[in-house]
């Protein structure tokens, strides 16, 4: 029997980046964590049962992916929860999403070329294009109110460049949580076709939608799905991320091939992750009602912080946002530095929360605030929160 999302696992002891590794992130132990963008709950059942099936078997060579039960379950996934309908010879195996953006950018790419990511962004996007020696440009995306929003006339103007290669896209964006709704994904395909850019979409938090949101891929919408790429897993869903694994989409059958060849051939990766393959395959053939009420959970955690802080922080501004279970909170009228902040909840609140800075220069009056936890955990980080700005609020006065 599957245990609820209240239910506390201590994850202490397993190595864990979040809670083991707290003191990498923020130079000091003992916090509670809100950082690492995996969340606390089991997995589900049915997935618990196929990889402890799996385990008993007790032999554990290299595994296949190019089969139809692990493609079906993905083209099934899409064609259930989206109602998208995917040609099941364009779906491939990557160890990771990076993996699959960080290849396909050499691939699409040359050292110079530019690479337009629509900020704040997932801080690896930043890391990656560096270390491929690739220039970031930046979309800054518009704020009014706590909703962000595509900025186009400087959208077009950058994949105007002819230097620009690749269009980036996070969909839905972390850390903003915006679900970019079918008018705007089609401008973004007609400028990426006008301009000949590739657009690259991470689709990564795909499920984790507010009740009554809708997340459709951006290949809905394209009449030229040959010049986009779609990077997912279902880790992020399931939690899952330690078991390895994730795919994309490649309707292009040439560029599909470019891939197949760099994975096999230049980074040895023809073989699965075994238990990663089949919790997924486990997963997309069982679990949508488990995610119905993960995310009818989340919906509530999300609900949670926001009228924490309208009772407790009037100060603080937190929209629910429409994907995700990162809570992207603006403090700038807290009236403290971010660098005091951060000093408070971590050394007076014992509390980690991630610097908004991480995701972008313009991004330093924001805190990202992972709630994929139990109630109980959230509420203590909160109070946690009141305790570290109370501290800088007696000091000030």
């Amino acid at each position: 029997m599957s245990r609820d999302f209240d239910t506390i696992v201590n994850r202490l002891g397993t190595f864990c980046t979040q809670w083991d590794y707290i003191e990498d992130r923020f130079g000091e132990k003992d916090l509670l964590p809100f950082s690492i963008s995996d969340t606390d709950f089991e997995c589900p059942q049915p997935v618990m049962a196929a990889l402890k099936k799996r385990m008993d078997h007790a032999v554990f060579g290299y595994t296949r992916w190019n089969h139809e039960v692990f493609k079906e379950a993905i083209t099934g996934w899409y064609q259930s929860r989206f109602e998208t309908t995917i040609d099941p010879k364009t779906v491939v195996y990557s160890p990771s999403v990076k993996f699959t953006i960080s290849k396909l950018m050499t691939i699409l790419s040359e050292v110079g070329d530019h690479i337009v990511v629509q900020t704040p962004a997932y801080d690896a996007f930043y890391k990656m294009i560096e270390a491929h020696k690739r220039i970031l440009s930046a979309n800054e995306l518009k704020e009014i109110e706590g909703q962000f929003s595509v900025n186009f006339e400087d959208l077009e103007a950058k994949l105007a460049h002819p230097l620009c290669k690749i269009f980036l896209l996070c969909h839905p964006h972390n850390p903003t949580g915006r679900i970019w709704p079918e008018q705007e994904l089609h401008k973004m395909l007609v400028l990426c076709k006008k301009y000949d850019v590739f657009l690259l979409s991470d689709d990564i938090h795909m499920d984790l939608v507010r009740i009554g949101k809708k997340f459709q891929p951006v290949i809905n919408f394209s009449k030229q799905p040959e010049s986009l790429c779609i990077c997912s897993a279902s880790s992020k869903t399931f939690n899952t991320p330690g078991l390895i694994g994730s795919y994309a989409i490649i309707p292009d059958d040439k560029l599909r091939e470019r891939y197949l060849v760099a994975l096999k051939e230049a980074d040895g990766l023809s073989s699965a992750s075994t238990l990663g393959m089949h919790a997924l395959i486990a997963a997309y053939q069982t679990c949508g009602d488990w995610v119905d009420n993960l995310n009818a959970y989340l919906d509530d955690n999300m609900r949670l912080v926001h009228d924490y802080f309208n009772v407790h922080h009037p100060a603080v501004k937190f929209s629910i946002p429409e994907a995700t279970f990162l809570a992207w909170i603006d403090v700038k009228d807290l009236g403290f530095s971010m660098d005091d902040l951060q000093d408070a909840l971590v050394k007076v609140g014992k509390v980690g929360i991630m610097d908004g800075r991480k995701y972008g220069k313009k991004s330093g009056t924001f805190l990202r605030l992972n709630v994929g936890c139990p109630r109980s955990k959230l509420l203590e980080g909160l109070r946690r929160f009141t305790k570290a700005v109370d501290s800088l609020e007696r000091k000030g006065g």
